[in-house]
């Protein structure tokens, strides 16, 4: 990764109006689509139709207020860079299962929300304690468990992405060739306009892909917007509007996703610190790492608050700073603006509420898949010696295992089920056992054949690695 040598404003420097509104309304077109996702996901997925509009609402209210706060730095909150704050899809899949079981007690829209907000604030205490000594935990941080984490996050959703593409979780003709279609649709759009070499087109594929799908649905009869009538013109806030519950089984999938969470967050903020011209190495970007994840930690517990679910720090936003070549703060300021005013008035979540789920499928399918792309990409820099392969293995396998298997842990008391019937969990918990047990044997070869060594050299070498060498070198003889 290489800084940005034509950066044309630093994080301090001031450009005019017209250039911080022009550059951030490039970062919102960015992340604008994965800001409200995981809510239409989550209110989807647990029937909290009904609730959409608000939930958005706030969704995009707290956005607005992390992207300030992270941007900003208050105190030791914040990385001070142009990080943009936004709903995690990390939390989609534990939130959804521990949304389900409330349901499956009976439980009412409202219990259900306030469960969510109760275990989402908890969670987010986590984060924030970690912050504090993230620097201490350089394990945690090893590329391999980042890789492993960030590809099982991908992997997990897709299924989410899928079922939207065929017409969503509750839809009575679930797969029916029109969803199917739309779904694809979209998909191939933001495929092609990925492929553009123009990188405006790039950067908007999947806000335009969105918009071209809704627009086909609607010229066929199939969205409607008449409930838009029946939305204030404006929301303000409400703080704790369902209440706080707690439940500890299902709390836990969520707290040890905040852990991995920061990790990933690490990660964004260091690509973030290229693209803007700062290190990433020492005392500085130690505390920029330290703010960040103190800041994603202290907005998901406003998050909590209002109404919302967890915030992260997003990557999207990274490409358009070295796009633009524009890293001021007051570009950051204005992206945290315009989501504020945004989430102040419902008729926008009540325009997303509209879009067909095959559409949501469409673009989602495709931004998941990268996610794990993305992880899968770390994972390839690293050197997969047999120790690796066999830590990412196993980890990949008991995550993705227990997706496909569900029903593996019906015997399993209700807390530890709750544990590892998350993908994510599972990928991650297998990964640092892995990596904290598994003695480090594996060790590059020298140039020369390994025969060549001394048998005292040769004993310092991984066996399998020594023997692979060997084999290789009579059949190539032979």
């Amino acid at each position: 990764m290489s800084a940005n040598p034509e950066l044309l404003y630093g994080l301090e420097d001031r450009p005019n109006l017209l250039k911080t509104s022009t550059s951030a309304f490039q970062h919102v077109l960015a992340s604008f689509v994965g800001v409200i996702t995981p809510t239409l996901i989550i209110a989807a997925a647990l029937g909290l139709e009904s609730h959409i509009p608000f939930l958005v609402s706030m969704a995009l209210f707290v956005s607005g207020l992390g992207t300030v706060i992270q941007t900003k730095r208050i105190g030791r909150i914040g990385s001070g860079l142009v990080a943009v704050q936004g709903t995690s899809f990390a939390f989609v899949s534990a939130l959804i299962l521990a949304g389900t079981t409330v349901r499956s007690r009976g439980g009412s829209d409202d219990e259900v929300m306030a469960m969510l907000m109760g275990i989402s604030m908890a969670g987010a205490l986590v984060e924030v304690g970690l912050s504090f000594f993230i620097h201490r935990l350089k394990r945690l941080l090893s590329p391999v468990i980042t890789g492993i984490v960030i590809t099982s996050i991908g992997l997990s959703l897709i299924k989410v992405g899928m079922t939207d593409l065929a017409g969503g979780f509750s839809a009575t003709d679930f797969g029916q060739i029109n969803h199917v279609g739309l779904g694809l649709s979209v998909l191939f759009i933001i495929i092609f306009l990925n492929a553009s070499s123009n990188l405006w087109l790039r950067l908007s594929a999947i806000f335009i892909g969105m918009a071209l799908g809704t627009l086909c649905a609607w010229s066929f009869g199939n969205v409607s917007f008449a409930h838009l009538s029946d939305l204030p013109v404006l929301a303000f806030p409400a703080p704790f509007q369902y209440g706080i519950a707690f439940d500890f089984s299902l709390f836990l999938p969520v707290a040890l996703i905040y852990l991995f969470s920061a990790l990933e967050t690490a990660g964004d903020l260091t690509a973030n610190s290229v693209f803007c011209n700062q290190p990433i190495k020492g005392p500085v970007y130690i505390k920029r790492i330290q703010g960040g994840i103190l800041g994603d930690g202290i907005n998901s517990v406003l998050a909590a608050c209002f109404n919302t679910f967890p915030n992260t720090t997003f990557g999207q936003n990274n490409g358009v700073i070295q796009l633009t070549g524009i890293a001021s703060r007051r570009v950051g300021i204005a992206i945290g603006i315009f989501y504020l005013l945004s989430g102040i008035f419902p008729v926008i979540g009540g325009i997303l509420q509209a879009i067909p789920k095959a559409v949501l499928g469409g673009a989602t399918l495709v931004m998941f898949a990268m996610v794990a792309v993305g992880g899968l990409k770390i994972l390839m820099q690293q050197t997969l010696d047999r120790r690796t392969s066999l830590i990412t293995a196993s980890a990949l396998g008991m995550g993705m295992g227990v997706m496909m298997v569900p029903a593996m842990t019906n015997g399993f008391p209700d807390w530890l089920a709750n544990i590892v019937a998350s993908p994510v969990t599972m990928a991650g918990i297998t990964a640092v056992f892995l990596d904290v047990i598994l003695p480090e044997t594996g060790k590059a070869l020298p140039k020369k054949h390994v025969f060549d060594n001394s048998p005292k050299e040769q004993k310092k070498l991984d066996p399998d690695l020594v023997q692979n060498t060997r084999l290789s070198h009579h059949e190539g003889a032979n």
